[in-house]
């Protein structure tokens, strides 16, 4: 989920502060005008530390996390017993169920139940047959969810829940609700392809760069932007190529288990970077056309995409800077 550049100069005055590190697997980067610098400064590791503690509760990498807890405890549980979790947790699972239900289930939080055998960095992935075998084990509707007593089954003893599609989403909306209890009416949070805005950059608005999927060191798009979120899904980030030179990248379709093709950047606009977090990745696996048919239905949605053509295509309500 990384494909989003915040545009801008340096601060200009000391009254503008900012941040960056390195969590949840990726780059985040937080910014905001204030006029008190003891308070900025607080503002901006209040951000950080909430990231934090999403990553090290949602991380599927973290043996102690609450997500990995989950994945251990969750296949073994039943309609009788139940794994209780935490109210967090249960809202993060039930906005996935409600993205798998909206994407006939191109957007699939159990996609991990293959997607954990990928390995980018070293170029590994799974065999034919060990992909087909888990492939029942890939099913949003097996998360027996009860969202009044915060429990939870799976009914598939494979079955594996990986977060990425939405939880940096999550991330971001919860570190913007914490600068607008401060008063903050002027912020810019990213982490990865997932960014979110508050009001405007001072004046005029928040340049949001896209980025070349084939040369991701440059934009593509600059998106103009107040009061948004914003959230890009790109084929360029996390792959490697195979024996055969095909580009395997970690946006998979469920259906297959294997790499979604036909779109190399998928970007989405909205209210809240949690759904643009969802719905990036679910234009991704389902393709341009019904991809864009999706977006079109939400009305507080756009959407721009860029298919392996090199070709740039935008949903109704934005108009293509060209005509």
């Amino acid at each position: 989920m990384l494909g989003l550049l915040v545009l801008g100069s340096s601060p200009s005055t000391a009254e503008w502060y900012s941040d960056q590190q390195a969590i949840m697997g990726t780059e985040v980067v937080a910014r905001l005008w204030h006029d008190d610098p003891e308070q900025g400064r607080a503002a901006l590791a209040a951000v950080m530390n909430e990231l934090h503690r999403i990553d090290r509760h949602f991380s599927p990498y973290k043996p102690d996390s609450e997500l990995s807890r989950l994945n251990r405890e969750a296949p073994e549980a039943t309609a009788e017993q139940p794994l209780t979790i935490s109210a967090e947790l249960t809202e993060l699972l039930s906005r996935s169920k409600y993205y798998g239900e909206l994407t006939g289930g191109a957007f699939d939080v159990t996609f991990g139940s293959v997607g954990r055998l990928y390995d980018y960095r070293s170029g590994r992935q799974p065999d034919d047959a060990t992909r087909k075998a888990l492939l029942t084990a890939i099913d949003y509707r097996r998360i027996y969810l009860d969202r009044k007593e915060d429990t939870v089954w799976f009914g598939h003893s494979k079955l594996y829940v990986d977060l990425g599609g939405i939880a940096k989403g999550y991330g971001v909306d919860r570190a913007i609700e914490l600068l607008r209890a401060r008063g903050i009416e002027h912020a810019s949070v990213s982490a990865g392809g997932d960014t979110r805005l508050i009001g405007d950059h001072r004046g005029r608005p928040w340049r949001v760069g896209i980025k070349n999927p084939r040369a991701p060191e440059d934009v593509a798009i600059v998106v103009p932007l107040n009061n948004e979120a914003i959230s890009t899904s790109g084929d360029y980030e996390r792959y490697f190529v195979d024996a055969q030179g095909e580009r395997i990248h970690h946006i998979l379709n469920p259906r297959t288990g294997t790499s979604a093709r036909g779109i190399i950047s998928a970007t989405v606009l909205g209210p809240r970077a949690m759904d643009t977090d969802a719905l990036s990745t679910s234009v991704f696996v389902l393709g341009l056309e019904a991809g864009l048919a999706l977006i079109n239905r939400q009305p507080e949605f756009e959407a721009i995409v860029i298919t392996d053509d090199g070709r740039v295509h935008y949903s109704d309500g934005l108009i293509d800077p060209e005509e």
